[in-house]
């Protein structure tokens, strides 16, 4: 088996230094995830600020990146979170993970602060800190596209934008236009004086055991992914096709997680974005294609460009501000992608403005004039472009809505919709309650990426039929979904094929076999305790932070959706149950912490102190 290799790189002392991965890691953790995780924990200071130097950041891929197997090249960004002060892992795509794997580098470790603005320069086994200060500013897409200019066309970057280098609490880290989209990541390499990584690298020799063997199951996944019966509606549409069944599901959250759908949806429906879309783009290795370019044709927006929205950013600039205007969503989407700026805790916060101006808790004067009207996407944008610059309410809006709620005052703190700091995406938990579950027991807060239930978004029956309105009775799937999930980044997989059944865990665990020498992870089971060993690793640090028993947002809890179709009347009736079910299944105690049995079952007792 090949070792693993670590790039540690000290930003304060302006050193860098390679290590080794140990073997022992790699058979507990596999890579990715679960590798930066443990990385993370042994290495974060309790209690740091995640803004501090002393706050690390780390890079990962897993051990299929750049291998060419399907829809496992994603990177990750793992941290303390400065929204959440919790554990955080944000996925990317594009080609950067497999530019990673293809520099030799399985993890990449970020210390310490810069005296100045820099970036790091890989390649050919050098490691270089260069000065950014003409870079600091610039929009993500101008930042790529002069370090493309400086050392060639073949570099990948990952870089923050403005919103990073003011500290917004939810700036992404970009890579061409994918981003690690949630928890702050950009905000923390701001802190650190650092725009960017640029790696060049030249293809490598496939690291297989056995070649044959991995070209075979790369065929496989080939086959299996065309069979699925959701290969062409994604492959054609992306997520943005799920627009139309989550407002008929009623789990589209409209106006602050009031209402389940926004009047006049079907203006942002799927044909909709079909009249203006350009061209389809990839990630690494991919044959879904889900990325889709569209293009303003006229009207004040004419000529603006971006390679999304995807599902989530379509939610994100219509229903918390009850807009419908399919150009204002390419706009923001753009903007945002510019800026750094992570297009779900925006589009919350816009959202929670709204709702508290209609309260009158917000007037003109803390708006800069602004008219924060429903319906209005003019006014919509105008606020977005506050956010990133810190300019006006938007200087405010930048924290959260948890902080934000706190600096307003004026009673806005019920208004506040957040899980563990997070604000939530674009599915309403009240409508799907495994999928709520998961949101409120995430490790890193509301995040429908840690746990996606498939089997209430998308009706699948895997392991068995959910109703999604059950008050109890699931937390089983909630488990199953959130170690598969976890189980799945040591790759690093895309979820979405992975969850919805087109890399079934059997086959993706011989791809990890077939490259790493383990061959026990061709066994599901021993899979599902890699993915099970890491989501309470992940646990255990939020428990060493001074983490509180799991809780819903009380909105949730409290008010029954409206304008919501079939989950019309829906609301967390027994959150305290549904809660104390979790535990139960995860084996953790009462308050939500992983117990010594448990940490002793997984082998963990030897790394984990509670």
């Amino acid at each position: 088996m090949e070792v693993g290799r670590l790039l540690r790189v000290n930003l304060s002392a302006g050193t860098t230094k390679e290590e080794e991965i140990p073997q022992q890691a790699v058979k507990q953790f596999v890579g990715g995830r679960g590798m930066a995780a443990q990385y993370l924990y042994q290495e974060c200071i309790p209690g740091i600020d995640p803004l501090a130097p002393e706050n690390n950041v780390i890079f990962s891929v897993g051990p299929l990146a750049g291998t060419g197997a399907l829809a496992c090249s994603r990177w990750m960004v793992t941290t303390k979170s400065p929204l959440t002060a919790t554990y955080y892992r944000s996925v990317g795509g594009a080609d950067f993970g497999a530019w990673m794997a293809h520099a030799g580098l399985d993890l990449l470790i970020i210390e310490g602060r810069a005296a100045s603005p820099s970036y790091l320069y890989i390649a050919d086994g050098k490691y270089e800190l260069h000065d950014a200060s003409d870079l600091w500013g610039k929009t993500t897409s101008e930042t790529q596209q002069l370090l493309k200019q400086k050392h060639g066309e073949r570099v990948r970057c990952a870089c923050i934008g403005p919103a990073g280098e003011k500290l917004v609490r939810y700036a992404v880290v970009m890579s061409d236009r994918r981003c690690a989209g949630r928890g702050g990541t950009g905000a923390v390499l701001g802190a650190k004086n650092l725009k960017a990584v640029v790696i060049s690298a030249s293809r490598r020799e496939e690291k297989a055991r056995d070649k044959g063997q991995l070209k075979e199951l790369i065929n496989q996944e080939v086959v299996a992914f065309r069979a699925s019966p959701l290969f062409n509606p994604f492959s054609e549409a992306g997520t943005i096709m799920m627009t139309e069944a989550i407002n008929a599901m009623g789990l589209y959250p409209t106006k602050n997680f009031r209402e389940g759908s926004v009047p006049g949806w079907e203006r942002i429906a799927l044909g909709e974005y079909a009249k203006l879309k350009e061209k389809n783009t990839s990630c690494y290795g991919c044959v879904i294609h889900c990325g889709n370019v569209h293009t303003v044709r006229e009207g004040p927006y004419a000529g603006v460009s971006s390679e999304g929205p995807d599902y989530e950013t379509v939610w994100a600039f219509t229903a918390p501000a009850g807009c419908t205007s399919v150009e204002a969503t390419i706009v923001a989407d753009a903007y945002c992608d510019d800026m750094g700026l992570d297009t779900i805790s925006a589009g919350n916060c816009i959202g929670f403005a709204f709702e508290l101006y209609e309260k009158g808790l917000l007037s003109e004067s803390d708006t800069g004039g602004l008219r924060l009207t429903y319906g209005d996407h003019q006014a919509m944008l105008e606020l977005l472009k506050q956010i990133p610059l810190r300019q006006g309410l938007g200087d405010i809006l930048a924290e959260g809505v948890v902080r934000a709620a706190a600096r307003i005052g004026r009673g806005a703190e019920e208004y506040a919709v957040a899980i563990k700091g997070l604000e939530p995406p674009a599915y309403d938990p009240r409508g799907a309650k495994a999928h709520g579950l998961s949101m409120a027991t995430s490790n890193v807060g509301a995040n429908h990426c840690i746990g996606y239930a498939v089997q209430e978004i998308f009706n699948l029956a895997v392991p068995r039929p959910v109703n999604r309105f059950a008050d109890s009775g699931n937390a089983d799937i909630v488990k199953l979904n959130q170690d598969s999930t976890a189980f799945y980044e040591t790759g690093i997989a895309c979820i979405f094929p992975a969850l919805m059944g087109m890399m079934p865990p059997l086959l993706f665990g011989k791809l990890l076999a077939s490259v790493t020498g383990i061959d026990e992870l061709a066994a599901p089971g021993y899979l599902f305790t890699v993915g099970e060993r890491i989501y309470n690793l992940e646990r255990a640090f939020n428990v060493r932070e001074g983490f509180e028993r799991d809780s819903f947002a009380t909105r949730l809890t409290e008010s029954p959706l409206t304008n919501a179709g079939p989950a019309e009347g829906q609301f967390i009736r027994q959150p305290k149950a549904m809660i104390d079910e979790y535990c139960r299944v995860r084996g953790w105690d009462g308050n939500g912490c992983p117990t010594r049995e448990k940490l002793e079952q997984l082998g963990l007792s030897g790394l984990v102190s509670l």
